[in-house]
Formats: structure tokens, sequence, C-alpha cells
């Protein structure tokens, strides 16, 4: 309709322009050019783009759990606090949050009183398997590791996965080929194994006997996420497993997207409770899932649970961070203990309702 206006309007002018009216209007000598206005003044150079500005928060798990003894108990709240003041120390000093999950989850690994590295449960030869992975949420880099033996930190040599291979995930002896190429220190397994953790095993076959895993007990999971100073998001998390597990048995701790996720674009997760009910939900991209469509954390986190729950009958817990910073703690397990530090502030709990929120230097 507008290009017809045009045309028919020029169609106009150009029979106006051959009437005689129009012809003795003309000059003989052409009017003079209007002057050239001056440029106008050179715009000031752009200033460069502003990172975007967070507040970095570590938050860390220590696993889903039925019950502690009151001085374990302890023990095991010091021990979570101090894995979220170390990890949050780096993101203090302008460390990424790779390092930063990287750091406080192998400090998990070398407290006994937690399920993964040195404190790892016993499979049902007695011996240790460990689990790990890492991601980063810049661009989606992961590395995991299953299997693995005489390693004092697998989250360590996951790291290593995702930056020194083309690959995701090694396994048992290509897992240890590749530890022994890059100079990882082996230890004797055991060095490994508590005297806690035989009793367990001890214990667990005379209750229940070989492969009858009760999902409400096999929780034990250690994991970390972190946002830092620019933003980038990152989950690591590791295991020994279930207690009298099958020989090559992996769980959930391992699985992109099953033990953790980390996307700049949505969140970080670390996920905890009944490996096998974890991996068939997919419990971490499905929070994540949810988050994207909307959620808070919290609804988030208790919907995935939920279904969980409700669907394959598992019992969990996780930690996650959104991309805006929000973060939380949820569980269906009796307990969880949980530590997160933010802004010079130090929160944690184990049990359901229990907060205590101290400052970073106490």
């Amino acid at each position: 309709m507008y290009a017809q206006k045009l045309t028919a309007a020029g169609l106009a002018a150009g029979l106006d322009s051959a009437s005689p009216k129009l012809a003795t209007t003309r000059c003989s000598t052409p009017p003079a050019a209007p002057a050239t206005p001056p440029p106008p003044p050179a715009a000031p150079p752009a200033a460069p783009p502003r990172p975007p500005i967070t507040k970095p928060v570590v938050v860390v798990h220590g696993g889903g759990a039925s019950n502690f003894s009151t001085e374990r108990k302890e023990r095991v709240r010091q021990g979570i606090i101090r894995a979220a003041k170390m990890g949050y120390k780096i993101l203090r000093d302008g460390g990424s949050a790779v390092d930063a999950v990287e750091c406080a989850v192998a400090i998990l690994e070398n407290d006994p009183e937690f399920n993964a590295g040195c404190g790892s449960v016993l499979n049902i030869n007695g011996d240790i398997e460990m689990d790990a992975s890492i991601m980063d949420g810049r661009d989606l880099s992961s590395g995991a590791v299953s299997a693995v033996r005489c390693i004092a930190n697998p989250v360590k040599l996951a790291r290593l996965v995702m930056e020194k291979t083309p690959h995701c995930f090694l396994t048992d002896q290509g897992a240890a080929k590749f530890a022994q190429d890059m100079g990882v220190q082996q230890i004797p397994v055991e060095e490994l194994i508590t005297a806690r953790n035989k009793k367990h095993l001890e214990r667990e076959k005379e209750e229940l006997g070989a492969q009858k895993p009760d999902c409400g007990k096999h929780l034990g999971t250690v994991g970390a996420v972190a946002m830092d100073c620019r933003g980038n998001l990152a989950y690591a998390t590791s295991t020994g497993g279930i207690v009298n597990k099958m020989v090559g048995r992996v769980g959930d701790s391992p699985c992109i997207g099953s033990g953790g996720y980390a996307d700049n674009n949505i969140g970080a997760i670390s996920t905890t409770g009944h490996g096998e009910s974890i991996l068939k939900v997919n419990l971490a991209r499905l929070a994540l899932f949810h988050i994207e469509q909307g959620k808070t954390v919290e609804q988030a986190a208790d919907l995935s649970l939920e279904y969980m729950k409700s669907r394959v009958k598992g019992l969990g817990g996780l930690i996650v961070i959104s991309k805006t910073g929000e973060w939380t703690a949820r569980w269906t397990s009796t307990s969880m203990p949980w530590a997160a530090a933010q802004d010079g502030k130090v929160y944690a709990g184990i049990d359901l309702n229990e907060t205590t929120i101290t400052d970073m230097c106490s």
C-alpha cells in the first residue's frame, strides 16, 4: 500500500513537469548549492563492558545420612564448615569456581568422617572403589572417574580428565593408567580404609546379606557448588559408593546430569543419596530444568526430590546455586550435613530446621 502511493506520487510529478506552467518557472542559472554543514563532533570511545558484579558463594554437603552419634555429629559439622571456609577463601582471593569446588571436595576426601577418599566405604570384597566428577559452567567442560583405587583425591584426577584429555570419563584401569601418566601419587589402599568402615561392612553383611541395599541407608557422598566473582559456576561430587556393593558398581556421583551439573546459563548442583534412584531420574539436570522453567531454587529442589521419592522410592539431597546467586540445601533423607559461605558469614546445618550462622573469622 505504502509503495503504491509512492508510485502514484511519482507519476503525478512526472506529468506536472511536462506542463507549460512548470516550464516557465525554470531559472536560467541553477541555484547555489546549500552550504555543507560541518561534520558532527566525533563520539567519545565506548567504555569497555563492565564484568557482572556478583557475591561469591560456595555451598558444600557431606552426604545424606540416616543418623549420627552426638560425638560424631560435631566432628562432621566442623569438617563441613572447614571445607566451606577453604573453598570460600579461594573465591575471596579471586580464584575460580572450579578451584573452589575442587578444594572443598578434596578437604572432605581427606577427612575420614565422610564417605569419600580416606573415608570411603568398602565393597563386598572389603576393598575401596571411588568415583568423582567435576564440571565448569562456563563451557560445560567436565571430567569424571570411577572405580579408582589407591588415590587420595579422586576429584583432582577428575579435573585432570577434564583439562588434560579430550574425554569426559575414565574408569578403573584406564583411570589408573592416566593417573600414573599424570604423576598422581599412589598410596596403599590400606591408608584409605578406616576401622569404622570395616565394622560397617561386617554389620551390613550380618543384617542385610549381600546385595540387598536399603535406599534409606546408603546415601553417603560429598559435593560442592560455587559461584565466583565473575559469575562463573562449577560443581564437584565425590564418593566411595555404597557399602557392600558389587565390585565394579558405579553410582550417580561420576555421572554428569545425575551426580551434578553446572551451566552458567542456569545454575550449579551437586546431589547425594541412593545412587541408583538418582540415576533413574537424572536428579541434577531435573532440578535445573525446573529452575529453567522459572521455579525458585527451593521449589526446584523440592519438586525434584519429591519426584524421586514418589517415583522410585529414593531418598537423597542436593545443594544448588542459580545463575543469579540464590542457593539452597534440601534433602528427604533423615539428615544432610551442609555448609555455605558468603559475604563473611558461614551457614551450616545437619538436621531439618537447624541452621547456625557464624562469622567467617570465628
